[in-house]
């Protein structure tokens, strides 16, 4: 019983002891993160434990930054974490993101993680036109983003739209130009070409190298009045301060070096810079709010800090971290150069296997082709001797067809002689024709007269049968008269005389002397 309440009693002891927590979401450029801090935790003791988890060790760069009101606020390292105005709902959330710039990416940055996340910060930037980027660097830039993307350009890989998820330009620069989205990816791709061999490190360094030289690299815009009252703005950077219009971000008015700034006090919401030299007058600015003024301030003391760490020599910690940095990089370059000599090796192997396989490939189809055309010339010489069968068959037709030719020929030769004599007989024929339709015509002619005369002689026999058929008529009409001594009257000379007897005349005739009569008349007729 002792017992069971001792353990009971020990049970509720650790209960008791157990912190509390609350969750903690911390999103990266790349990635997000959570993590179960304690309640007590100051801003130091969460952003250590983020550094260490992702293995930073230039933790002086960055920085967790959250939002309150509209307005970007930075954790600070001394302060609680939930003391911050930060949403108390689970899980709280901050970004952690470089706070501070370099001014040399490549002297002064060591370490691989510091540089990528540097690298993707300032790229987001430049797509989201934080940072102004003139069109032919922007494709620039796009090409070393792709080359640290992809590695060495491929063109059986990388083929043409392998870019076409990806935001690689400010809209701006997209808008500008009257050029489509394959456009803009041909001219990046040629300017990646040419990367060839640079590692992702080496491409994320050569962005920098290029963004940093860009005038609105590492500057932090704050809207501020002076003590007349005009708006300006204040940037705030890693060499010092600069003064601008509000409408033109890209070249200060007045600018205020590190170095020329002998201090910088921040008093009843007013700053005040005084310069060096004492001739250059004193610069009163202030912003209408109380959280801006907080972090322009911290802003100017960061940048200052580092501007003199930077002038001063390493410490001990940043000459191991750049010893250890070279060890590694020449670790890494000979191992990349093993990796490039192996694989200059696998690609004259793979190019020699492709050679080999090319030529077996080639001899192989030699032999197929050699094959075939044995094939051919043996189809060729059957195709040849049956033609040559055919050809002989037909010489002996063509032969037969000649003799028959040459007989065709004597005939046609003969049937032509006949033909010449015929022709001259049809000569002769026609001539003859031709002579006697000339007799015809004549005769025609001459018969004709004869007609027309015998026509004219057949008229006049009519008259005259006429003249005798009235005077036959006259004379079979008279009366009978007694026998007397006529007068003989002479007829004419085509009437017949009829047989007058004596000196008496009968008129008594018969029906046969009347045909006999008709008959004369008709042989007259």
């Amino acid at each position: 019983m002792a017992g069971a309440l001792a353990s009971r009693m020990s049970f509720s002891s650790l209960k008791r002891k157990q912190p509390k927590t609350f969750t903690v979401r911390i999103a990266t450029m790349d990635a997000e993160m959570e993590f179960s801090c304690e309640m007590k935790w100051k801003g130091k003791d969460l952003f250590d434990l983020v550094c260490r988890t992702l293995g930073l060790r230039e933790t002086w760069f960055f920085g967790l930054q959250y939002t309150i009101k509209d307005t970007v606020a930075w954790l600070k390292m001394d302060k609680k974490v939930l003391d911050h105005d930060v949403s108390k709902e689970e899980p709280v959330t901050f970004h952690f993101l470089a706070k501070f710039y370099p001014e040399n990416a490549e002297e002064e940055l060591v370490q691989e993680v510091t540089q990528h996340l540097l690298f993707l910060q300032v790229k987001k930037q430049i797509l989201e036109e934080k940072i102004y980027c003139p069109p032919d660097v922007s494709v620039l830039l796009a090409s070393y983003a792709v080359q640290a993307q992809y590695g060495d350009y491929d063109p059986s890989m990388h083929k043409r739209g392998f870019l076409a998820q990806e935001e690689l330009l400010p809209k701006r620069v997209d808008n500008l130009y009257r050029m489509t989205p394959e456009m803009w990816e041909e001219r990046i791709t040629a300017s990646y070409a040419e990367h060839r061999g640079c590692a992702r490190d080496e491409a994320e360094m050569e962005y920098l190298k290029i963004a940093q030289d860009l005038e609105m690299y590492g500057v932090n815009y704050f809207a501020i009045r002076n003590k007349k009252g005009t708006e300006l703005l204040l940037g705030v950077y890693a060499l010092g301060l600069h003064i601008y219009d509000p409408d033109n971000r890209m070249t200060p008015k007045i600018s205020f070096p590190w170095n020329e700034i002998r201090n910088i006090s921040y008093s009843d919401k007013e700053f005040t810079i005084k310069p060096l030299d004492k001739k250059i007058d004193v610069f009163k600015f202030n912003s209408s709010k109380l959280r801006v003024n907080k972090l322009i301030l911290q802003l100017c003391i960061g940048n200052h800090d580092l501007f003199m760490r930077r002038r001063k020599a390493d410490s001990l910690e940043v000459q191991q971290m750049k010893a250890q940095a070279r060890e590694e990089k020449a670790r890494k370059q000979m191992e990349r150069q093993c990796l490039l000599q192996e694989k200059q090796l696998r690609e004259e192997a793979e190019h020699t296997r492709d050679e080999l396989e090319r030529r077996l490939l080639q001899m192989k189809e030699e032999a197929m082709m050699a094959n075939e055309a044995l094939m051919r010339a043996e189809e060729s010489a059957d195709l040849l001797a049956e033609k040559a069968q055919i050809t002989e068959e037909e010489a002996k037709l063509l032969a037969q067809k000649a003799a028959e030719a040459e007989q065709e020929m004597q005939r046609i030769k003969a049937t032509a002689i006949r033909t010449e004599e015929e022709k001259r007989l049809m000569e002769q024929k026609v001539l003859e024709a031709e002579v006697l339709a000339l007799k015809i015509a004549e005769e025609s002619e001459r018969r004709n007269k004869e007609a027309d005369q015998l026509k004219q002689d057949l008229q006049e026999a009519r008259e005259a049968e006429r003249r005798a058929k009235q005077k036959l008529l006259e004379i079979t009409t008279k009366p009978t008269y007694p026998p007397m001594n006529p007068i003989p009257t002479p007829l004419p000379p085509d009437i017949p005389s009829f047989g007058l007897l004596g000196d008496s005349l009968s008129f008594d005739f018969k029906d046969t002397d009347m045909k006999q009569l008709s008959m004369e008349l008709e042989k007259v007729k």
